[in-house]
């Protein structure tokens, strides 16, 4: 018995067949398994589809085969340009494997990503990148117990228990705090936001710390301060220190934290880096175009986006002989104009 229409009007695909002169069968390998039909059969049936505005019922193979051509991305927070480009990239990546995204965002808290996780495996999700290295153990037993590969993004450690793509963020820290020490800064303050949930944070202050041969305990409480991602937070925290205890230069967080340090010296009159210098981790859209320029290291965010998703929707082993895949995408050390020796 041939196939109504799926929808009121809407083609099916036996209306795809006809049009592409093969039979339904063939239409339906083509979207499960594409590599099985040659490729002037493809370029038909493409056609065919075009031509009729079909649109696939993903939902209604999933019935069948689990695969919902869905994949999920879990960050902490879209309200500012952190993840920015890590989603655009991610996003227009699984476009290439005719894949969609489902985006979610726990603002820091770990406790949601439980409710998360369940809300995106209801939807039947092929995969999840999640931000970060550290989880609760919730989620994680959820996308397990179902076979649902997960990639963790943004940071890299070659330690890691789940397959992992992104920067070394220890590294990061060491090299902020190695440009500001090449230059014979001693008197260095930290602005970070708070690290508890957030790994990368936590690394980078590790780094920076470890390359000056310090520890987070030996900090002298007006050389280290936490401040939310949040440009007007960081200004008004900078401008609080410029106005008590100077020092000669700032290693901060981000690049978020990095403009707001510049903003309170400019609204002091403290120069830069005449008077203190200031280095960010980064290299967000923007950065180059402060005044001054802001000295930062590049995040390969786009990067890590794409291999990501490649890693997800092209069968790439997240695993290797059982231990998980761990993929470091480099940073780069971006020389600008705001940093410079200590004052005389």
């Amino acid at each position: 018995m041939k196939r109504a229409r799926s929808r009121k009007g809407a083609p099916g695909i036996v209306e795809v067949a006809h049009r592409a002169n093969v039979s339904p069968a063939t239409v339906s390998r083509f979207y499960n398994s594409p590599d099985v039909v040659k490729a002037p059969t493809r370029k038909r049936i493409e056609q065919a589809a075009q031509d009729l505005g079909y649109i696939r019922d993903r939902m209604a193979g999933a019935l069948h085969n689990r695969f919902s051509g869905t994949i999920g991305l879990v960050v902490p927070t879209i309200d500012n340009a952190i993840f920015a480009e890590l989603i655009d990239a991610f996003a227009t990546k699984l476009q290439e494997y005719d894949r969609t995204m489902l985006i979610a965002a726990h603002g820091f808290d770990l406790s949601m990503e439980a409710a998360i996780i369940r809300s995106l495996l209801e939807r039947r999700i092929d995969g999840v990148a999640m931000i970060g290295l550290d989880h609760e153990t919730a989620p994680m037993e959820m996308l397990a117990t179902r076979g649902v590969p997960v990639l963790a993004t943004w940071n890299y450690r070659a330690e890691s228990t789940i397959p992992c793509v992104g920067a070394n963020n220890f590294d990061a820290g060491k090299q902020a705090a190695r440009q500001l020490k090449e230059h014979g800064h001693k008197d260095i303050a930290f602005f970070f936001p708070p690290t508890k949930s957030n790994d990368r944070a936590a690394d980078r202050l590790d780094g920076a710390l470890f390359e000056l041969g310090l520890n987070q305990g030996e900090l002298p409480e007006n050389r280290f301060f936490e401040t939310p991602y949040d440009i007007g937070a960081a200004k008004g925290a900078v401008a609080t220190l410029l106005q008590s205890d100077r020092p000669t230069a700032i290693v901060c967080g981000n690049d978020i934290i990095a403009q707001g340090a510049i903003y309170a010296c400019q609204l002091h009159g403290v120069s830069i880096p005449r008077d203190i210098s200031i280095i960010g981790i980064g290299d967000f859209r923007g950065s180059a175009h402060m005044v001054p320029a802001l000295t930062t290291l590049r995040l390969p965010a786009r990067r890590i986006g794409e291999v990501a998703a490649e890693k997800l929707c092209s069968g790439a082993a997240l695993y290797r002989d059982g231990e998980p895949d761990r993929t470091e995408i480099p940073v780069d050390v971006i020389k600008r104009e705001s940093v410079g020796p200590p004052p005389l």
